[in-house]
Order: structure tokens, then C-alpha cells, then sequence
């Protein structure tokens, strides 16, 4: 259990930073900020910034001077590191380079998209949800599975599923596919691909799709694929659910919240296609039957 400091190598602000780090708990990090007045503003998910003239007093203090390496090392072991897509600005980047190779020279509706993936109020639904989704289609892709026809109104149809969210279920899904029906023939997309994207995105309201829906089995695969998270990103999934329905009472959210498990738990099948089932089955039922036990 340390507190660790890399060298001042990273220039900003007219300066250079090191990364203050904790390699067994955040408690641990904040608790030892505080003593040395580092202000709270200067943390950043998993470490706090701290300028180069900072650097000999906080080892004075008890903290470990180590290469930036080993710092990374060891804040990965720990469990405390927080991965790049989870970090808005970067992860506004990698989301940018992903709609670009989507839709090339439809960059501003990128931009658009992200903006509202991005809105304030979104916890769950939000730029890590919209990234995990284009990452599970991915997973799919890998492991052979492949959509209908119109394949990539699939990956429209994922950057579209919430890019409207208030929390009104059909209503969400209503109002995003007539955003991407708008925009995307804006875009110049051919009718028969804005056809497909509004048909997927509206299978996501219910995530039922018919047997021989390849494209449809895809989406809501990669859309449900969070519950078949580890433990810890489930438990993180539920918290940030939690959030976007802070203006409902505990006895409401928790029985509704119920609800969602059941129906979840009856789907047969709850995963369309043999990857999903493959790779998420098994921790979905676990995770949804501990989260039912706790309701």
C-alpha cells in the first residue's frame, strides 16, 4: 500500500505535471491530497495532477517516487485505473475517429451526435455506453456474425439508439429514429439505409427481434451487452442507472426497477445470436438474479 509519484514529465499550463497515485484505494489518494492541500479539482478519475514544483515536498510527505511506467503498472494491479474511453475527452476523440470512418465527410453530424451522447443529465446513456455498444458490434463482427443487408445502417443504428434520452421509454426510441431519418438523409444515405437505421433503432425499445433478423440481433445483442459485465462494471452500470432516475423515490425505482430484471430474466432467448450467448450469457443471469435477490 504506497502513494506514488512519476517524474513532472507531462507540460501543460506552462509547466509540467506528475501523476499522484494511490495503488490500493481512492480513500487513501484523497486523505493524503487533503493533508498536502492539493485541491480536489485537481484530480482526474484515478490520480491527481500536481505540478513539477510540487514534486520533491509531496515525497517529503511519504510519497513514492517512481518511473512513469511503473506507476501505470501499478495502478492497473490495483484495479483503481480508469481506461481511456472512460475519460471524456479522449473518449470524445476515439468516438470522433469512429464516425469518420462510418460516414467520412459527415463530420459535423459526428460532432452532433457526440454533443448528445455528452448532455448533462445522461449517466448510463451516455458516450461509454454509446462506445460500448460500437464495441460489442465489434465483438460480433469478430466472432463471425454478420448483419442483413444495409449492413452498416447497424452501426448508424447504434450511434442513433439513444441520441435522444429524456427517460420516456418508446418515446426515446420515437424521437431517435426520427432524428436519424432527418439526418441521415441530410447526409445523402440512401433511403432504403435511413429505412433500415429507423427500423433498428425503434427494435430497441422492446429488443425483440424476429428470428431471422440478423442486422436487429446484432444491435440489441451489443445494446444488452452490459449485463453481462463483471460484477464491478454491473454494479457501476446499476449506479449510473440509478442517477438518471434520481427524481424517482427508492420504493418506485425499486419496484420498477424489478420489473426490468424480471422481463430481462424471462427473454428466452435473453442473447439472439450464438456469440452473445457464448461470451455474456452466463454473468447476465448471475449478475440480473444477484441484482433480483437484492430488490
Amino acid at each position: 500500500m504506497a502513494i506514488l509519484i512519476d517524474p513532472p514529465l507531462w507540460p501543460a499550463h506552462g509547466t509540467h505535471f506528475s501523476h499522484l497515485v494511490s495503488d490500493s484505494s481512492l480513500d487513501q489518494l484523497h486523505e493524503f491530497a487533503a493533508a498536502a492541500r492539493i485541491p480536489r479539482r485537481a484530480f482526474d478519475l484515478d490520480h491527481y495532477d500536481v505540478p513539477a514544483e510540487r514534486h520533491a515536498e509531496l515525497v517529503a510527505r511519504g510519497a513514492l517516487a517512481v518511473s512513469g511506467g511503473e506507476l501505470v503498472r501499478r495502478l492497473i494491479g490495483s484495479g483503481l485505473r480508469v481506461p481511456a474511453r472512460r475519460r471524456r475527452g479522449k473518449l470524445e476523440h476515439v468516438l470522433l475517429k469512429r464516425w469518420n470512418a462510418l460516414l467520412p465527410a459527415q463530420e459535423r453530424l459526428g460532432l452532433e451526435l457526440i454533443s448528445r451522447w455528452g448532455e448533462d443529465h445522461r449517466h448510463y446513456h451516455d458516450q461509454t455506453h454509446l462506445l460500448a455498444v460500437i464495441e460489442a458490434l465489434r465483438t460480433l463482427q469478430d466472432h463471425g456474425e454478420r448483419p442483413g443487408p444495409e449492413s452498416r445502417a447497424v452501426w448508424l443504428a447504434a450511434w442513433f439508439h439513444d441520441a435522444v434520452y429524456n427517460g420516456v421509454a418508446g418515446k426515446d426510441e420515437e424521437d431517435s429514429a426520427a432524428l436519424a431519418s432527418e439526418k441521415l438523409a441530410d447526409a445523402g444515405c440512401r433511403p432504403e439505409e435511413v429505412a433500415e437505421t429507423v427500423r433498428l433503432v425503434l427494435l430497441t425499445a422492446h429488443h425483440a427481434p424476429a428470428d431471422e433478423d440478423a442486422s436487429g440481433a446484432m444491435l440489441c445483442d451489443a445494446d444488452l451487452s452490459v449485463l453481462g459485465s463483471p460484477p464491478e462494471d454491473y454494479r457501476r452500470y446499476l449506479a449510473a442507472v440509478r442517477k438518471e432516475y434520481a427524481h424517482v423515490g427508492d420504493a418506485d425505482f425499486a419496484a420498477g426497477r424489478a420489473a426490468v430484471v424480471r422481463r430481462l430474466l424471462a427473454m428466452e432467448p435473453l442473447y439472439k445470436t450464438e456469440t452473445a450467448r457464448k461470451l455474456w450469457l452466463a454473468q447476465a443471469r448471475q449478475n440480473l438474479g444477484a441484482e433480483l435477490g437484492e430488490t
